[in-house]
C-alpha cells in the first residue's frame, strides 16, 4: 500500500467518530429542542441524504438514541420521536443538547434543583466516609478556586470546579449519587461556554466552596451540607431561578 493511501485511510478512521459525534448531535439538540418534535417519523434514507452518511452511521447513530428513549423503532412504523417523559433525562449527552436548547432556563431550573436536592447530602456523606487522600485532595481543589476565581482564569475555574463537585460525589459512599457526577460536569460546562459564569466568581461562592472542603477535612457532616446548600442556592439566585 502507497504512502498516500494508508493516509487517506486514516484520515477515513479519524472522521469516522468524529462524524459519528457531529451527526449524534445534531439530531440530538434537533430532539432536545423540539424541532423534531415527539411523533416525528424518521428514515435510515432520510438521515444518510441529509448528513451524507452511510447507512451503517445512520443505524449506529440512531441505535444510540434509541438507547436513551428519545427514540423508538416499530417493524412498519420506523424510527418515532418520543415523548420527553420518555427520555433518559440524566444521561450526560441528552443533558448537554437540552441546555444547548431555546429551552435551556427549563433544563438549568431542573437541574439546579436536582442538585441542590443531592450535592447537600452527597457534602454531608464525604464528610462521614471520604478518605484522607479525598479530604485532602478536596481542600486543594477548594485553594485551586480561589486562585483561579480571583485571577478570572475561567478555563482553569471550569476545571477544578469539575473535579471539586465530582470528588464530592465519588466520595460519599453513596453509588447512587456517584452516578450524577457526569452529568454535573455537563452542567458547569455549559454555564461556563454560554457566558453565564460571571468573570470572577463572587468571593461568597469561593469562601462557601472552602467551608465545604474544610467541614468534610474536619468530619463535619452538618457544616458540610449547610455550605453546600450556600453554594446551590448562590447559583439558582446568580441565574435567576424561581
Amino acid at each position: 500500500m502507497s504512502t498516500a493511501t494508508q493516509g487517506s485511510g486514516a484520515m477515513a478512521n479519524a472522521a469516522g467518530p468524529a462524524l459519528h459525534q457531529k451527526v449524534l448531535d445534531s439530531l440530538g439538540e434537533a430532539i432536545a429542542s423540539g424541532e423534531l418534535a415527539p411523533g416525528r417519523r424518521l428514515t435510515l434514507d432520510e438521515i444518510q441524504q441529509k448528513y451524507g452518511i452511510s447507512r451503517t452511521l445512520a443505524r449506529d447513530i440512531m441505535q444510540v438514541l434509541e438507547s436513551m428513549n428519545v427514540v423508538y423503532s416499530r417493524r412498519r412504523v420506523g424510527i418515532v420521536v418520543q415523548e420527553p417523559a420518555h427520555w433518559n433525562v440524566f444521561d450526560p449527552k441528552l443533558v448537554r443538547w437540552r441546555l444547548a436548547s431555546e429551552r435551556r432556563a427549563e433544563q438549568y431550573s431542573s437541574l439546579t434543583e436536582l442538585r441542590i436536592a443531592v450535592e447537600p447530602i452527597a457534602a454531608a456523606g464525604a464528610a462521614r466516609r471520604a478518605s484522607s487522600a479525598e479530604r485532602s485532595r478536596l481542600a486543594g481543589l477548594a485553594a485551586e478556586l480561589r486562585q483561579y476565581g480571583e485571577a478570572g482564569d475561567l478555563e482553569l475555574f471550569l476545571a477544578a470546579d469539575i473535579a471539586f463537585h465530582r470528588l464530592l460525589l465519588n466520595s460519599c459512599g453513596n453509588e447512587m449519587f456517584s452516578a450524577l457526577d457526569s452529568m454535573v460536569e455537563e452542567v458547569l460546562t455549559s454555564r461556563t461556554r454560554q457566558g453565564l459564569m460571571p468573570f470572577h466568581p463572587s468571593p461568597e461562592a469561593l469562601r462557601a466552596h472552602e467551608e465545604v472542603a474544610a467541614a468534610v477535612a474536619s468530619g463535619d457532616a452538618r457544616t458540610a451540607e449547610t455550605s453546600m446548600h450556600r453554594i446551590l442556592n448562590e447559583v439558582r439566585n446568580a441565574m435567576g431561578l424561581e
